[in-house]
C-alpha cells in the first residue's frame, strides 16, 4: 500500500494521439475532448502531437490555413489550459512568423503553455524532412516552410525538465544530446510519422533517443487517414530512461498516460554515467560520412 502511495504522487503526464484533418474547428474539438479528460485523470502535463491544429491536402492549404501565434486557435488553446488547469505541449503549430509578408512561408512550432495559458517557450523544427520513400509519397516541408534558427533551452514544468523537439528531429542524435547536457530530463517528439518508416524505425529511435541520453520520451503521434492524400502511423508512446516502453496507445484516437519518476532517472544517471565519459575533444565536428 506504501508502495501505491509513494508512486501516486509523482507527476502524471498525458500523451494525446489524434487524426487531424484540413477542419480547424474539427480538429480542436477532438483535441480539446481529450485535453480535458487528461486534466480528469489527474495530468499535469498533456502532449499534442505534430499538426494538431491541421493536416492540409498540398502546401497551398498548408500556408492558408496557418496563422500567427496571436491568432484565434493559440487563444482557443490558451483559454484551454487555464480551464483545465495544467500545461500543454502543442507538438507542431504551422506559425506564420514576423517574416511572414516577405517569405509567405511558415515555420513548424512547437509552442509550450503553462496551466495559466502563457505561452513559456517556442521551438521551431529545425530539421525540415524532405524525403522520398518508396511506397510512402514524397514529403518536401521545405515547400512551405522555413527551417528554426536555433533549439530551445529544456523548460521546468511540473513533470521535469522538457527539451523540445519535433518529429524528424528524433533522426538527429546530436539534438537530443545537446538538449540532455543543457538540463532537459523530458525529450518529447511530437509527430507524424509515415505508414513506412513508422514500423521500420519509431519506436527503435524513440528508445535509442532515451537510452543514449537518460531521458524519458514522450512522442504524441498523428494516427489513421488524414485525407485522401495522407496517412500516420500513430502508436504514440512514453519511453523511461532506461529504454523501456512505460505507455503506449492503442490503435485510433485517444490519449495514454505515464508517471515521471525523475528520482529513477537521476539512480540511473548515478550508476551509468555516460555524460562523464563521453569523449568530446576525440568525436570532432560530426558532418557528412565521407563516401
Amino acid at each position: 500500500m506504501a508502495i501505491f502511495s509513494s508512486s501516486w504522487e509523482l507527476p502524471l503526464v498525458a500523451v494525446c494521439q489524434v487524426t487531424s484533418t484540413p477542419d480547424k474547428q474539427q480538429n480542436f474539438k477532438t483535441c480539446a475532448e481529450l485535453v480535458r479528460e487528461a486534466a480528469r485523470l489527474g495530468a499535469c502535463l498533456a502532449f499534442l502531437p505534430e499538426a494538431f491544429d491541421f493536416v492540409a491536402r498540398d502546401p497551398a492549404e498548408t500556408l492558408r490555413l496557418s496563422e500567427t501565434l496571436g491568432g484565434n486557435l493559440l487563444g482557443e488553446y490558451t483559454q484551454l489550459a487555464r480551464e483545465c488547469g495544467l500545461w500543454l505541449s502543442l507538438g507542431g503549430f504551422h506559425e506564420r512568423g514576423q517574416d511572414w509578408e516577405q517569405t509567405q512561408k511558415i515555420y513548424n512550432c512547437h509552442v509550450l503553455l503553462d496551466n495559466k495559458g502563457s505561452v513559456v517557450a517556442t521551438y521551431r523544427k529545425t530539421h525540415l524532412c524532405d524525403v522520398e520513400i518508396p511506397g510512402q509519397g514524397p514529403m518536401r516541408e521545405s515547400n512551405s516552410t522555413i527551417p528554426g534558427p536555433s533549439l530551445e533551452s529544456p523548460v521546468s514544468t511540473p513533470a521535469g525538465k522538457v527539451g523540445l523537439a519535433i518529429c524528424y528531429d528524433m533522426r538527429f542524435p546530436e539534438l537530443s544530446l545537446a538538449l540532455a547536457q543543457a538540463g532537459a530530463e523530458i525529450l518529447t517528439y511530437p509527430s507524424a510519422f509515415g505508414s513506412v518508416t513508422g514500423p521500420a524505425h519509431w519506436e527503435v529511435l524513440l528508445r535509442a533517443r532515451a537510452i543514449e541520453t537518460q531521458c524519458y520520451v514522450v512522442a504524441a503521434a498523428q494516427c489513421g487517414r488524414h485525407h485522401e492524400k495522407r496517412a500516420s502511423y500513430g502508436h504514440s508512446m512514453v519511453v523511461d530512461p532506461w529504454g523501456t516502453v512505460v505507455a503506449r496507445c492503442s490503435e485510433g484516437p485517444g490519449l495514454c498516460l505515464a508517471r515521471i519518476d525523475l528520482r529513477y532517472l537521476r539512480q540511473l544517471r548515478q550508476q551509468l554515467p555516460v555524460f562523464w565519459h563521453r569523449r568530446p575533444d576525440l568525436y570532432g565536428s560530426l558532418g557528412h560520412p565521407r563516401s
